[in-house]
C-alpha cells in the first residue's frame, strides 16, 4: 500500500512547532543556569538565610529553594542550620584549579608588550621570592638604554622600583627588617628616615619609584599586581635612563604602569 502524499504545509508547520519549542527549551534552561550562577554569586559575603537570599533573587522562596537544593547537591553550595546557604567544596576545588591553570606571565604579556610599545621603555614583571624580587619577564625598550637585568634575576626589595611595589602592604615592621638586610648584603647607602617616607607616600599612592638607588643613572615607575583575593603576586615596572625619566614624566607614567597592574591583577580574578 502506497503512502499518502504528505502536506507540505503541515510539515511547515510542525517543523516550526518543533523549532519554537526547542528555542523555549533552550531559553528556558540559560534562565536556569544565570539563576543559579546568581545564587552562588549571593554568597560572596557570607552565609545567607532562604528568605534573604529570596530577596536578594527577587524569586519566589519555592523557586530559590530548588536552585539551592540542586546546587547542594553537586556541591557548590552548603546549608547550615540556622546559618544558611554558603560555599561548596566544589567552588573551592575548581578555585584552586582555575588558579593552577594561570599562569601570570602568559596573562601579563600582552599588557606588558603594549607598555612597552607606549613608553618605548623597558618592561619587567617580577615576583616576591624570599627576601629578593625575582625577574619572570622582560620587554626591551626601543630607546638605546642599556638595561642591565635578566629574566631569572633576583634584586634586592628595598632599592629597586620593582621590589618597594611588591612591599607596599607589608608592615613597616618588616620594611625596617629588610632594608636593614639589604643594606648589609650591599645596597646603595642609604638614609632608613627618607627611605620609609617614600615608601609610606608610594603605599598611599598605590605605585613606586627608583629614583636611581638600584643603578646610577637608571630610574623606574613600578606598580603591583594583585591576585583574586587582593594580596600582591607581583609587579610590574618601566624602567629607563634618567635624561628620559624627569620627576614630571615619571608622575605622568604612574597612572599608565597602574592601568597596566590593574589589568593583569583583573584578569586574575581581583575586582577591586
Amino acid at each position: 500500500m502506497r503512502n499518502a502524499p504528505s502536506n507540505p504545509d503541515l510539515v511547515a508547520r510542525k517543523v516550526a512547532g518543533a523549532s519554537v519549542e526547542g528555542e523555549a527549551k533552550a531559553s528556558t534552561g540559560s534562565q536556569t543556569l544565570l539563576r543559579g550562577l546568581d545564587v552562588i554569586e549571593a554568597m560572596g559575603d557570607g552565609p545567607v538565610t532562604l528568605p534573604d537570599l529570596a530577596v536578594r533573587l527577587g524569586l519566589t522562596r519555592s523557586t530559590t529553594h530548588r536552585l539551592a537544593t540542586a546546587l547542594i547537591e553537586r556541591r557548590y553550595l552548603t546549608f547550615t542550620p540556622r546559618l544558611g546557604y554558603q560555599f561548596g567544596p566544589k567552588l573551592l576545588e575548581l578555585g584552586f584549579l582555575a588558579q593552577r591553570q594561570t599562569d601570570i606571565v602568559q596573562v601579563a604579556r600582552p599588557h606588558l608588550e603594549e607598555l612597552a610599545a607606549t613608553t618605548e621603555d623597558t618592561v619587567h614583571l617580577g615576583v616576591l621570592d624570599g627576601e629578593r624580587a625575582l625577574y619572570l619577564d622582560k620587554i626591551a625598550g626601543r630607546r638605546r638604554v642599556d638595561i642591565r637585568s635578566r629574566v631569572g634575576d633576583r634584586h634586592p626589595l628595598t632599592s629597586t622600583g620593582l621590589g618597594k611595589a611588591l612591599l607596599i602592604d607589608h608592615a613597616p615592621e618588616n620594611w625596617a627588617v629588610l632594608f636593614a638586610q639589604d643594606q648589609a648584603a650591599g645596597a646603595p647607602a642609604m638614609d632608613y628616615a627618607v627611605w620609609e617616607g617614600r615608601m609610606r607616600a608610594y603605599a598611599q599612592s598605590g605605585h613606586s619609584f627608583d629614583l636611581e638607588e638600584n643603578e646610577d643613572l637608571i630610574r623606574c615607575v613600578a606598580a603591583p599586581i594583585r591576585g583574586a583575593g587582593g594580596a600582591i603576586v607581583a609587579a610590574i615596572s618601566v624602567s629607563s635612563a634618567a635624561q628620559y625619566m624627569s620627576d614630571d614624566r615619571m608622575a605622568d607614567l604612574a597612572q599608565d604602569v597602574r592601568d597596566a597592574a590593574g589589568a593583569v591583577s583583573r584578569e586574575l580574578g581581583w575586582s577591586g
